[in-house]
């Protein structure tokens, strides 16, 4: 089982005492499951219900997330972690930067309307024979 924890003892130890405890409803998946199966999935960049079944059902594992986020414990998790040692403060800003032609936004000859085929094929040809 050990082989599934994407943190090692030393890790969870610092970040265990930020994890809410004595919450209510049905039997709780282990907390260390569901946040390896979280790294998981942020990690590998698969979808939340391609996370393997090792870590729990994948919508606990979403909606674990999803409540952590709401209630703000991953920034106490992240920074528990930086205290400890095993990820370092950074801060990055990602930008994406993409040239597009004056009218890409739309076919030739700008947004006039066109006419259906049907609706073009009824009309009287322009040219004359």
């Amino acid at each position: 089982m050990s082989h599934l924890f994407w943190l090692d003892n030393d890790a969870w130890g610092a970040i265990e005492p930020h994890l809410p405890k004595n919450q209510s409803g049905a039997r709780r998946v282990d907390d260390r499951r569901v946040l390896s199966g979280i790294l998981h999935v942020i990690k590998v960049g698969c979808r939340w219900k391609d996370c393997p079944r090792e870590y729990g059902p994948s919508t606990t594992v979403y909606n674990r997330f999803n409540r952590w986020s709401r209630r703000r414990i991953w920034i106490n998790i992240l920074q528990a972690l930086v205290d400890k040692g095993v990820l370092v403060h950074s801060t990055s800003i990602d930008s994406s930067y993409v040239k597009a032609h004056r009218s890409a936004h739309g076919g030739k000859g700008g947004r006039n309307r066109r006419l259906l085929v049907s609706r073009a094929a009824a009309k009287p040809q322009k040219s004359t024979y």
